[in-house]
């Protein structure tokens, strides 16, 4: 017969559930994946999104200065960004493929973000020459694109190429911005206030752009600590 001087049976089992449901715990919060989003640099990305000159390159990569002018006419810098979060995207008025979705798409970031300082738009035209000002404003307009929260951006072509490959990586394709140069992309890419590079995403597809909108709010919030 017990003579009561250790712990039951079933006081062993409960205090070995303890422990095992206590190590659950710890190694679910250790291993959870943390809210902050990864800063890309050039040697991170797919190679193929890097152009040549960049491919390699060390130390944190951050978005270059640009002179591009918006849709009401108005000539728009990077210092003109301030401390904004960017969404950026490439795109043509005249595209009748992937542009007109990820155009519905930007609208919903518009939407979501409707009361949100913080944060700015900057759509480029890789057909400068056809999206004059007056094209852009129209287009703009169709769409609802506030001016505060969104800008569509024309101007300098190689510019604009610049950008696309050296600045955003956003294209995967090569070129020199010439006239027969083009780029066709459907990614969005995500800036913070420090021009850093923080995310990328299929601009036609919704839950992808639900993503996007999640990375925002965690950017925002970061940015708030």
């Amino acid at each position: 017969m017990a003579n009561g001087s250790g712990p039951s049976f079933a006081t062993r089992v409960i205090g070995f559930a303890v422990i095992f449901l206590a190590a659950v715990a710890i190694g679910y919060f250790m291993l959870k994946p943390g809210d902050e989003l990864p800063i890309y640099h050039p040697n991170q990305l797919d190679p193929r999104l890097v152009d040549p000159s960049v491919r390699g390159a060390e130390g944190e990569h951050h978005i270059l200065d640009f002179a591009l002018i918006d849709q009401n006419g108005d000539t728009f810098r990077l210092q003109d960004v301030g401390d904004r979060i960017i969404v950026a995207d490439f795109f043509f008025t005249t595209c009748a493929t992937i542009c007109p979705k990820m155009t519905v798409q930007m609208a919903r970031v518009q939407e979501a973000f409707k009361d949100e300082d913080r944060l700015l738009l900057l759509s480029h035209s890789v057909t400068p020459e056809i999206d004059s000002v007056p094209v852009l404003k129209a287009y703009a307009d169709l769409h609802k694109a506030d001016p505060r929260r969104w800008r569509m951006l024309t101007g300098d072509r190689k510019q604009i190429y610049h950008l696309a490959r050296k600045s955003y990586f956003a294209a995967m394709d090569e070129g020199d911005g010439g006239p027969d140069d083009f780029v066709h992309t459907e990614n969005f890419v995500l800036v913070d206030p420090q021009r850093r590079l923080r995310g990328f995403y299929d601009g036609t597809n919704a839950k992808d752009v639900d993503r996007l909108i999640g990375d925002i709010h965690k950017l925002l919030k970061e940015q708030a600590d």
